[in-house]
């Protein structure tokens, strides 16, 4: 009699891979460097959550884990390169061939930023834009951290940059970070702080273009953007 519990493992894996690596999926093949692996697990935690497919190539092919120090590794990048730790949740699923793929669980941050390690004191953040890790840059990091820190932001009155800030974008759109300091005639830690309490107050996010992170209007209840 046939395993059908092999079998359905299988065509899960099968409908994962269909889906290709997306916002929410990444597939990992070859695991040999730990700092990779948490880049990625940075990356879903600080944007909506995701999904490492480990034994998987690129295209989709089915490879299966190597040992199950692959495992391990996925484990140390977890818990030894991300700051703070992440928690994942690890499942092995039988697929043809008899070749074994993980799937590793990422949930999403309930604080950010969730940094890597990168050895030498560096600690970098990054986040999930399509099918790619993107390093954030130290504006949206302090934003991240203002809006976690507790602080009681609410009673800040908009006036000065910020007000200025919340107009600009409010006319113009999105904007990017160079732009608002030169327009508003702010220093780089000037421009920080305003974004910074806008961002905690639920008036601006980010969006990400191929030119890198610009600052938007917030869209109300939407969790959508970083």
């Amino acid at each position: 009699m046939k395993d059908l519990k092999a079998i359905s493992g299988a065509f899960y894996i099968r409908r994962l891979i269909e889906q290709g690596e997306h916002e929410n999926q990444d597939f990992k093949f070859a695991i040999s460097d730990a700092r990779k692996i948490a880049r990625s697990i940075s990356a879903f935690a600080n944007n909506s959550g995701g999904r490492l497919l480990i034994g998987v190539k690129d295209n989709g092919q089915i490879a299966g884990i190597r040992t199950e120090e692959d495992i391990y590794v996925v484990e140390e990048a977890a818990e030894r390169y991300c700051r703070p730790p992440q928690a994942i949740e690890a499942k092995a699923y039988l697929c043809e061939g008899g070749a074994v793929v993980v799937s590793v669980a990422i949930a999403s941050a309930p604080e950010r930023p969730v940094r890597v390690d990168e050895g030498d004191g560096q600690l970098k953040s990054y986040f999930r834009v399509a099918d790619e890790n993107i390093a954030v840059p130290d504006f949206v990091e302090h934003a991240w951290r203002t809006a976690s820190s507790g602080s009681a932001l609410a009673s800040i009155a908009l006036e000065g940059p910020e007000r200025r800030l919340l107009d600009m974008i409010t006319d113009g759109g999105e904007t990017a970070f160079d732009d608002i300091a030169r327009r508003l005639h702010l220093s780089v830690d000037g421009t920080r702080r305003a974004i910074s309490r806008l961002y905690a107050l639920k008036l601006v996010t980010f969006v990400h273009r191929p030119g890198g992170f610009r600052v938007v209007i917030a869209p109300e209840q939407s969790d959508e953007t970083p």
